[in-house]
């Protein structure tokens, strides 16, 4: 088990490497800031004295050495808008959008497995088929199309939910967050449905075609001829079964809600990385891109090490083969 973890390791400090170098060349080559931060009247003094400060004057290659070597320390570049460390900016919005991928992930499991489970154990009911309808129009619609309506429905013309920011943060066990309020679970609610319908629709259909799969294995046929409980088949025997697919969606899902909840936090004026990064990119804010994209790069890095040490606990297979 340690010789497994250690390679893992060793190959997602690999990845990160050359994902730092294609994430910094990628945007280092890509438009002026310069452009956006000078007046357009400023003479050429000017300009050459606010690339000299940006350290934009240095080869791209040197600029990457200066970066790699920053980012051992833990700074990852100074914002040309904000004038504050990048990683600063990015971690004073981390909590926000970790909290409403949390939620997200929380409402996409939680009707999502037994659907799918539902769907996989009778195929053939009207319940069944529109459940998988609509997981498919749950993949069809654009995400900030739903988010429209939602706040429309919701919050225009029901006037039941908020339709943006953060609400009231509470505390709980010195955690701060929205989900500990009522106003805040108020204003989370809609953009965390937008976001988790897509989620729901994929752990859906991969809940079903699992429950299809396993629920014809001999040992199912036998723990019910044994006169098991149809619950205990379906919660022991069939739900740790169909866990091991579940477990890596759930890990990589997690990884694209944070990654991915740009639309959403943009729409709903959620005060999260998303937009940030929204406003960064319009900006030309190099640092801060970079921050966030060698952040979102760790994030996945990380989950997948973690859903790979999970599957050897549930499938020690995987191990065994790992290690041939």
């Amino acid at each position: 088990m340690t010789a497994f973890i250690l390679r893992r390791s060793t190959q997602s400090i690999i990845v990160l490497f050359i994902m730092s170098l294609l994430v910094f060349s990628g945007v280092n080559l890509v438009g002026d800031p310069v452009e956006m931060l000078i007046n357009p009247e400023a003479d050429q003094a000017e300009v050459e004295r606010v690339i000299k400060e940006l350290g934009l004057d240095k080869p791209i290659t040197e600029q990457y050495w200066y970066f790699l070597m920053n980012a051992f320390k833990g700074d990852l570049g100074t914002s040309f808008i904000f004038g504050e460390p990048a990683l600063k900016l990015i971690v004073q919005r981390m909590p926000a959008t970790i909290e409403l991928a949390l939620f997200s992930l929380f409402i996409s499991l939680i009707f999502a497995i037994p659907l799918g489970i539902y769907a996989g154990l009778k195929p053939e009911s009207k319940i069944s088929k529109t459940i998988m309808a609509g997981s498919i129009l749950g993949f069809s619609m654009p995400t900030f199309w739903v988010g429209i309506i939602f706040i429309m429905f919701f919050a225009v013309y029901l006037g039941w939910l908020p339709s943006t920011g953060r609400g009231e943060i509470g505390s709980f066990l010195g955690v701060k967050s929205s989900l500990f309020t009522l106003d805040g679970l108020s204003h989370i609610f809609l953009p965390a449905l937008n976001l988790a319908l897509f989620k729901l629709s994929s752990v859906i259909r991969l809940t079903r075609a699992g429950t299809r799969e396993i629920i014809h294995q001999d040992y199912i046929k036998f723990a019910r001829a044994k006169g098991v409980a149809e619950s205990r088949v379906i919660n022991v025997h069939l739900l740790k079964n169909i866990l091991i697919p579940i477990v890596t969606i759930i890990g990589l899902e997690f990884g694209s809600l944070i990654a991915f909840s740009t639309v959403t936090e943009t729409v709903f004026a959620w005060p999260g990385m998303g937009k940030l990064i929204i406003d960064s990119i319009y900006n030309l804010d190099r640092p801060v891109i970079v921050a966030y994209l060698m952040i979102i790069v760790i994030f996945f890095v990380f989950l997948n090490l973690l859903v790979d040490i999970l599957y050897t606990l549930l499938d020690p297979r995987v191990r065994i083969q790992g290690s041939n």
